[in-house]
């Protein structure tokens, strides 16, 4: 087995050219503040700043149409108080802040079908790709939804890509892609992919609910399923997320591997975030740009956040319990169960679609980790040699012997 050079650089450049402006790790006192950084890495926080709030515009316009329906929900009170009842649901679930209670592990392992993946896939890697793919045996945990979530015929197929090598199992790592960025091809690239291959890692690719070849068919979008069915649809979405990656680790161990490390970027380092707080079979995690607290990231999202208030203030909600049923999929509501030394967050400092308050946040929440930011935006992840390498160093302890 080839050992991780931690010191190595990826040859790959990233899909987008980006200029090489190092980040560094957060100080005790967390991230750096505006005076403590250059002057070349406070023009490249500014301009990535500008540059994602146009790309969360477009994003929260989407988002805006997709919510639309529910203001007119908002207008019928007898699922106005259905939803109330929903909100309430969740809201005790958190309020006992029991992973084992709120995500409850498949009761039996999967039944998988494999083909070999396309051949674009098998020249990025450079190795054996095949696409999974098996009937989630997920149950909407609110009962009030188990017969509208079963009806989702398509989201019901669980999917990812697989990279494994000839003489495996490997050691594996894990990754989640971020909301409407399912495509393997792109997370691939995006992510150094065919470098930890090469650094001896097998690779799972997990596709989330809805998105990809999950999406319910006419969604006019990747990842549309996920808000569309309001704050219970989305506590549901989240719960299957949970649920469908344990068994991608069940089929994982069932094929011999003991080691699993999980990153994710975004909507996916929420979700790996909060699977952490769940399987303890997770050896190590990095959430990559992670969102924790998603409403008060809408909140700042325009259109989205207008259509939002609009639907509460002619639903008459109820804030604090909107507010306390947020917590059941959030990962500040669970203890991590990897070691802290085993935990690491990244961050970037112009990101305005998940801003870096909300890694921040996680970061207190997880006794002060291991953190890392460079300053880019969601999407320009400026200088990520460096902190792939980080990535490296901080994996090879304890992925390999």
């Amino acid at each position: 087995m080839p050992d991780v050079e931690p010191d190595s650089v990826p040859d790959e450049a990233p899909p987008i050219p980006v200029p090489d402006v190092p980040g560094a790790d957060a100080t005790a006192r967390g991230l750096p503040r505006r005076i403590d950084l250059t002057t070349r890495q406070r023009l490249i926080v500014d301009s990535s700043a500008v540059a994602d709030l146009a790309l969360r515009t477009s994003i929260a316009s989407l988002l805006s149409a997709t919510m639309l329906p529910s203001v007119a929900t908002a207008l019928r009170r007898s699922e106005t108080r259905a939803e109330q009842d929903h909100l309430r649901f969740y809201a005790e679930l958190a309020a006992a802040k029991d992973p084992n209670l709120s995500f409850p592990a498949p009761a039996s392992p999967p039944r998988v079908s494999t083909r070999p993946a396309n051949p674009i896939a098998e020249w990025l890697a450079h190795g054996n790709v095949r696409n999974i793919r098996f009937e989630s045996s997920f149950q909407a945990v609110n009962p009030a939804l188990r017969d509208q979530c079963a009806r989702y015929v398509r989201n019901n197929v669980v999917h990812a890509q697989h990279w494994r090598h000839d003489d495996g199992p490997r050691p594996t790592l894990c990754l989640i892609h971020g909301f409407m960025g399912s495509a393997y091809l792109f997370n691939g690239l995006f992510f150094s992919l065919p470098w930890f291959y090469r650094c001896g890692y097998d690779v799972m690719l997990y596709t989330l609910p809805f998105h990809g070849r999950r999406a319910e068919k006419y969604s006019p979008f990747s990842g549309h399923g996920y808000f569309a069915h309001g704050m219970a649809g989305f506590a549901e979405a989240m719960a299957q997320a949970v649920h469908d990656f344990r068994s991608i680790i069940d089929y994982l161990e069932f094929t011999g591997v003991d080691r699993i490390a999980l990153t994710g970027m975004s909507l996916g380092g929420y979700t790996s975030a909060l699977i952490a707080s769940v399987d303890d079979r997770i050896q190590a995690v990095i959430p990559n740009v992670p969102v924790v607290t998603p409403d008060r990231t809408v909140d700042e999202w325009f259109p989205a956040n207008k259509v939002v208030a609009l639907r509460d203030w002619l639903a008459g909600s109820d804030t604090e319990l909107a507010d306390a049923a947020t917590m059941y999929s959030s990962p500040l509501n669970y203890r991590p169960l990897p070691a802290k030394e085993r935990r690491l967050i990244i961050a970037g400092l112009g990101d305005r679609l998940a801003p870096p308050e909300q890694a921040e946040l996680l970061w207190k929440h997880w006794d002060h980790c291991a953190f890392h930011w460079f300053p880019g935006n969601h999407v320009l992840h400026v200088s990520q040699p460096d902190y792939l390498r980080r990535m490296t160093r901080f994996l090879g302890e304890f992925m390999f012997d």
